[in-house]
């Protein structure tokens, strides 16, 4: 038995779980918790030669692997599929009986469109009914400089949503855009509100929003009635010299109150589905005490900021955050592996995701 199969039996349990086929009514309540491609960072496309641990090149080998480790369904990119490649996805999730749900760019301009449509129809044969997108591919206090930079970006995230909004309702998928440290809650909601279609709402990121300075229960509380897909995760935070440090925790083990988030969004969409974005890696860098963390934040108060900061100081990690630079790069596929091990069976103990 080699390390990979000896961390799955001994974690999960060598009983093989009996998933139903997808869609169905109330599936998120009956099967597993699924897993976003993103927490396997290390192993997506990798490069490393591992006997335990080898590279995922393509979503039938996520698929096949997340079964494995009774996971119930998978979040991955669907970027540039052939008719015959979401073919063979379809198959094998209906074989496995898992759930898929579609990670898409949205178009930019125009003649982006016949492309993301392209890609809206073979998520959609694939048997996506949910796409995941971000308006930003980077940090809010990262990328812009001024508020006339961020602006722009607002009007260029609710254009892209208008051009994508007649291929969601013509091929009936929906399009959930995740608070991806771009937008706050209230920012958000404005947009959604604004292209008012049953056809766009959000993927709730459980920790993204701390990064700015927001309360993930008041985020998630916000964006809750608009909820389509979910990336649960837990955080830890800590203190360094320009503001605070933010890691992503195995479930459990942080300073969310899973449990209570999990029932709000099951309360505003039963249906929802609840994947696991467990980022192994350094912590973030939050500069909130430097003066070009703020350049976008003109109407935040210093309330927020003194409420941040007064979280991350009475909630001191009772070890280190985790630090992946160190490793070998077998350790941190070994890692990376054992954090989503802890995450799936924690859901299946503590948030009944069976």
């Amino acid at each position: 038995m080699n390390r990979r199969t000896f961390l799955q039996r001994s974690a999960l349990g060598a009983a093989a779980f009996s998933v139903p086929a997808w869609p169905m009514a109330g599936f998120a309540n009956e099967v597993p918790m699924g897993v976003v491609v993103h927490s396997y960072g290390f192993r997506w496309n990798s490069r490393v030669s591992s006997r335990n641990y080898p590279g995922f090149t393509n979503a039938i080998d996520l698929l096949e692997h997340c079964h494995d480790i009774g996971a119930g369904g998978i979040q991955v990119v669907v970027k540039d599929w052939s008719t015959d490649f979401a073919s063979k996805v379809r198959d094998r999730r209906e074989k496995l009986g898992m759930y898929l749900e579609g990670s898409i760019g949205m178009p930019k301009k125009a003649e982006d469109v016949p492309a993301f449509e392209q890609d809206v129809q073979r998520a959609r044969e694939a048997g996506v009914q949910v796409l995941r997108t971000v308006s930003l591919g980077g940090r809010r206090y990262e990328t812009f400089k001024t508020l006339g930079e961020f602006r722009q970006f607002q009007q260029a995230g609710l254009a892209a949503l208008q051009l994508a909004e007649p291929v969601l309702r013509k091929h009936k998928v929906k399009l959930a855009v995740e608070n991806h440290k771009d937008w706050r809650a209230p920012e958000l909601v404005a947009v959604l509100k604004q292209v008012s279609s049953e056809y766009i709402g959000t993927t709730i990121d459980f920790g993204n929003s701390i990064a700015l300075l927001e309360d993930p229960m008041e985020v998630l509380q916000a964006l809750a009635p608009y909820v389509m897909s979910t990336h649960i995760k837990d955080m830890a935070v800590e203190e360094y010299t320009d503001g605070f440090l933010l890691s992503e925790v195995p479930l459990g083990t942080g300073i969310l109150d899973l449990p209570k988030m999990v029932a709000i969004c099951k309360q505003h969409n039963p249906s929802v589905t609840f994947n696991l974005e467990m980022i192994t890696r350094d912590p973030l860098e939050i500069p909130c005490l430097k003066e070009g963390y703020w350049a976008t934040f003109a109407d935040v108060p210093a309330t927020e900021l003194a409420r941040t900061l007064h979280m991350v100081r009475t909630h001191k990690p009772k070890q280190a955050l985790p630090r992946t630079t160190p490793l070998s790069p077998e350790t941190r596929l070994a890692t990376e592996e054992e954090n989503i091990i802890s995450c799936l069976t924690y859901s299946k103990n503590k948030l009944a995701m069976r």
